[in-house]
């Protein structure tokens, strides 16, 4: 059922992973929370999850489980924050930083917001931590390991007047005339790497890691996120080819034999200008007006079907959600298995049968040996059998009595709690591993008295 795919480039590509990432006081995340893809000490299914890479044992996948406003999506969030730190600096010094810190302690929201990140790029390690205010960044650092852990910059910020300064480590050559460049383009709300982007110096060891976030970590992907968009551009733009979209559809028993996507020029008045708008605003699908680019070109995609040796070709709005939905993560697959790169989604099940999903994530982890995935779910189908997961790529987020968020994994159970025998669904199900809603009984009684 779930086959190799030969979508294998002939090319060597440079692998980039993350290790480890840490957050504190971000959101419903109050004490310092760390997701690690590190593999544990068992080689149970090696060989589809784990990459070996600079000593290290990486895992390709992590799957986040929890209940509702628990934090599952608050930790992807925070991964897709720091990325806009680093690509989307800010341009005016006096705007705020889009998040909150842990809300729900009375010191908290004055108290600075940390996020740290361990990662390969080009088969170095670095690590880069950020520390910052809604109105500026605190502190940053820069480290990397080739072969020894050597510090590339540090960065304070003097909040009173409001100025940056940078130092750079001893093994880093850097002109003066850079220096003070980066200085000025560096806001006080603006990262070091931002700051940077801002200019036309050339700093290498700060170019590697900004074409990390910039090529290696994917915007965060919410469930409702239209994919097809993304899609249809990755084919145009020759990142992904169609013929292996079109490969991966179908083995997806999706009955979908060709893709057809058309351009065509349309020239609007200022009337169909207003109706665009009018159409976006009101449906979150622009299936029915396609994909219009800044230059007047149209995008239609239509699925090419085979029924009883007849051929139909079906517009993208009359299929169903689930068919647009892998649609899209058929394109996510190639460019998972052909390239480098890493995908953060939201509620990896959404609008997809669990045979399907199982079958998307399966297609994954034996098809790819240089990704990653971090995604949440509520789908429970893997955790009923020992034979396709580990227990080092399954996570949990738990709502503590103070509101704030615990993050832990299921390897992080001892032998006594969870056993190779055990049943993981099931202990999942009663509550043996928390992360579960913590429900009431379901009688309702609306019969109460008027507050006033």
């Amino acid at each position: 059922m779930f086959l190799l795919l030969n979508l294998q480039p002939v090319y060597k590509i440079e692998v980039k992973m993350i290790i480890n990432f840490s957050i504190q006081n971000f959101g419903s995340i109050k004490d310092r929370q760390t997701l690690s893809f590190e593999a544990d000490n068992s080689t149970h299914l090696e060989d589809a999850y784990v990459i070996k890479l600079g000593g290290h044992r990486i895992l390709k996948l992590a799957l986040i489980y929890g209940a509702n406003a628990s934090g599952k999506t608050t930790v992807l969030k925070a991964l897709n924050f720091l990325r806009q730190l680093v690509l989307e600096p800010e341009d005016i010094k006096t705007t705020e930083l889009a998040f909150n810190p842990f809300l729900f302690d009375p010191i908290t929201p004055e108290q600075s917001s940390i996020l740290s990140l361990e990662f390969f790029q080009n088969d170095i390690k670095y690590f880069y931590e950020v520390e910052f205010l809604k109105k500026a960044i605190v502190s940053e650092e820069l480290y990397f390991h080739n072969p020894n852990k050597a510090n590339i910059f540090k960065r304070k910020t003097d909040l009173e007047k409001q100025f940056t300064e940078i130092t750079f480590g001893n093994k880093i050559s850097i002109k003066e005339i850079f220096k003070k460049t980066l200085e000025s383009n560096t806001l006080w709300n603006n990262t070091v790497l931002g700051g940077y982007l801002k200019t036309n110096i050339d700093i290498k060891e700060l170019q590697e890691v900004v074409d990390w976030f910039d090529k290696y970590l994917n915007p965060l992907m919410y469930s409702g996120t239209q994919l097809e968009g993304f899609v249809n551009s990755q084919i145009e733009n020759k990142k992904v080819s169609k013929a292996d979209v079109v490969s991966i559809l179908k083995k997806a028993d999706l009955n979908i034999s060709d893709i057809v996507i058309k351009k065509e020029k349309k020239d609007l008045t200022l009337i169909d200008v207003f109706e665009l708008l009018k159409k976006l605003s009101k449906v979150p699908n622009n299936d029915e007006i396609g994909e219009l680019d800044e230059k007047g070109m149209l995008t239609s995609v239509s699925f090419e079907h085979i029924v009883n040796d007849v051929k139909y070709t079906l517009p993208l709005k009359f299929e169903s959600q689930g068919t647009k939905r892998y649609y899209g993560f058929a394109g996510l697959l190639a460019l998972l298995i052909k390239n480098s790169t890493a995908f953060s989604i939201d509620e990896l099940e959404a609008s997809l049968h669990p045979d399907l999903y199982l079958h998307f994530l399966l297609s994954f982890l034996l098809n790819s040996d240089k990704s990653q995935i971090i995604a949440t779910t509520h789908n429970r189908e893997i955790l009923d059998d020992k034979n396709i997961f580990r227990n080092d790529v399954i996570w949990f987020t738990d709502k503590q009595e103070n509101c704030s968020t615990e993050l832990y994994s299921l390897a992080d159970f001892d032998s006594s709690a969870v056993r190779n025998t055990t049943n993981i669904l099931n202990a999942y199900k009663s509550g043996k591993l928390s992360a579960t809603p913590n429900l009431g009984d379901t009688y309702i009684d609306l019969n109460h008295e008027k507050i006033y």
